[in-house]
């Protein structure tokens, strides 16, 4: 068993303990605010950017990295909210398209600037253009390593 070194355990510890405060912070601010989790926040930002504001479920699942399962249970919550609708994919019946209501734009254009103001605030306020390159380099390789 190969441990990780004092320098390791310290970087790790104050990933965690970084990303879940700001995790917690987003997600309890996004409930204040619209009734809703940071999770479901997402489903809608991946929506919103999205061709046609609309991802077929799968995908949707994919790139939030929720299970098929987490994810239709979430995606029916934004349904009931009239958020999001469902619609059949005309070239593969047995695909399903997430689609962004009117009025799910008309949310996430009222919570984004707020949103990306504390992620501001919270995290890119402290750090320098080049940490922020590093940041996302050692991410896209944590990313990839990841199944």
């Amino acid at each position: 068993m190969r441990w990780l070194s004092d320098d390791e355990q310290r970087a790790w510890r104050s990933y965690l303990e970084g990303t879940n405060r700001l995790y917690a912070l987003l997600g309890d601010d996004m409930k204040r605010r619209a009734g809703f989790g940071q999770e479901d926040f997402e489903i809608l930002v991946r929506l919103s950017e999205a061709p046609e504001d609309r991802m077929r479920m799968s995908d949707l699942a994919e790139n939030t990295s929720f299970s098929r399962s987490r994810l239709s249970h979430a995606v029916a919550r934004l349904e009931a909210d009239g958020l999001v609708t469902r619609e059949t994919c005309d070239t593969d019946r047995r695909g399903t398209f997430a689609v962004l209501t009117p009025h799910g734009r008309t949310v996430i254009e009222s919570l984004a600037p707020h949103h990306v103001t504390l992620v501001r605030e919270h995290l890119f306020d402290h750090l320098s253009a080049a940490d922020v390159k590093a940041l996302q380099r050692i991410f896209d390789k944590v990313r990839k390593s990841v199944p």
